[in-house]
């Protein structure tokens, strides 16, 4: 059985593969998307190493001048998704979306390096991460945590952090638009019309004031810290700071980058929740909800008791994975995007966290329960953590990599 789910995968990844370029899934993700690709190159370093690294060149070829990676690069055009080139507007070569995503690719490239010691292609994408690494600092840290402009930049987009947020963002005067999203998947399974909305009315200010990066984030109509993304930038730029020695550059950089975020964390600090939370940067309000963002505080190295109980407690709830909201909050819908599923290239990066802090029992139980959905259901999404059902897009690129890099009992590392 393991042995035909590891070829599966790596033929979902093949199938997927665009030349140079994986999509998510075919129909419903046709272009590269950013926090995707960099896990489809650690899935293909498990068979292909060369291809491993084209991945994430292909990635940073979209880098914009100011250091950002876009979420979205539309290499090819795609009529069957929305929104596409012509609504963002990037002005840029190939064109991408305006906003970014979680900057996982340090931490995925260290992994594949130390499958591929010897190969020199980590030292050209050196300096393009730490170009995207400073962007991050200088255009969404200015708050102390990591900040997000548009709720798809966290990679979460629906979840119910957000909702402090999304309450402020008018989305009434977007014009009409046709969704492309809800004739691929059920669309239970998918945003709210109202959301999307919203989603479009924070896309038209950027494009409308050129993504002036100053003037999203000082006047945006939307700005939220992100636990998730302050913990994944934690450990990322660790994680390039490790790189710079490796390749004997100065790593002292990120390494500052990293202490600064850690200093912020008491600015999301939810005494009231007992663990880190979602904060509107606009009115200050906590979302006060418990999300799987907060479990990525083993990412970056953070313990905390107290959080601690109320997180395991969460977990308990489910008997699948880590669910992306409180089972027990007013928001859990366990088959709605982001506001209850369990995501298998989450469970990797919390379990990355378990490993590096000795916690060899809790990493096991996560990577066995994400291992039997897979099994079980199939390379989808994403699923339902109360019953296993597989939800969203099938055959899906980052499931697949998350087999084969994590989740697989022939997987070598996490």
């Amino acid at each position: 059985m393991t042995s035909d789910l590891d070829a599966t995968a790596r033929d979902i990844l093949r199938a997927n593969d665009r030349g140079g370029y994986t999509i998510p899934t075919a129909g419903l993700y046709p272009y590269q998307w950013n926090w995707d690709s960099a896990f489809a190159a650690w899935g293909f370093s498990t068979f292909d190493i060369d291809r491993a690294w084209t991945e994430l060149e292909t990635l940073f070829s979209g880098q914009w001048s100011n250091g950002m990676v876009p979420h979205i690069l539309f290499h090819k055009p795609d009529p069957g998704y929305f929104p596409g080139p012509e609504v963002w507007q990037s002005g840029t070569t190939p064109p991408t979306s305006g906003i970014s995503q979680p900057p996982v690719a340090a931490i995925l490239a260290r992994l594949i390096h130390q499958r591929d010691p010897e190969n020199s292609r980590l030292a050209a994408l050196y300096p393009k991460l730490l170009a995207w690494h400073r962007w991050w600092r200088e255009h969404r840290c200015t708050h102390g945590p990591a900040a997000v402009t548009h709720p798809w930049e966290s990679g979460r987009d629906n979840c119910p952090e957000w909702d402090p947020g999304m309450a402020n963002v008018d989305g009434s005067n977007v014009g009409p638009y046709t969704r492309r999203d809800t004739g691929h998947v059920d669309p239970s399974m998918r945003p709210k019309k109202e959301d999307y909305d919203r989603y479009v009315a924070i896309l038209q200010f950027g494009r409308d004031h050129g993504w002036d990066q100053k003037e999203i984030v000082a006047n945006g109509p939307f700005l939220m810290a992100d636990p998730a993304m302050t913990f994944i930038l934690i450990r990322a730029h660790r994680d390039l700071a490790e790189i710079a020695r490796t390749l004997g550059e100065d790593p002292s950089e990120p390494e500052s980058w990293a202490r600064d975020l850690e200093a912020a964390l008491p600015e999301i600090w939810n005494a009231d929740l007992h663990c880190y939370d979602a904060r509107d940067l606009r009115t200050g309000t906590f979302a006060n909800t418990l999300g799987s963002g907060a479990f990525l505080a083993w990412l970056a190295g953070i313990e905390n008791g107290e959080m601690e109980r109320r997180l395991m407690a969460c977990w308990d709830a489910v008997p699948y994975g880590i669910p992306s909201s409180d089972p027990k909050g007013p928001a859990f819908d366990p088959r709605r995007y982001w506001r209850g599923p369990t995501w298998p290239v989450v469970n990797a990066l919390i379990a990355m966290g378990f490993r590096d802090a000795g916690r060899t029992a809790e990493e096991r139980r996560l990577r066995g329960e994400t291992a039997a959905l897979i099994t079980k259901g199939g390379f989808y999404e994403y699923f339902d953590p109360t019953d296993g059902t597989p939800c969203g897009g099938d055959t899906f690129t980052w499931t697949a990599a998350i087999w084969l890099g994590w989740a697989s009992p022939s997987a070598g590392d996490a």
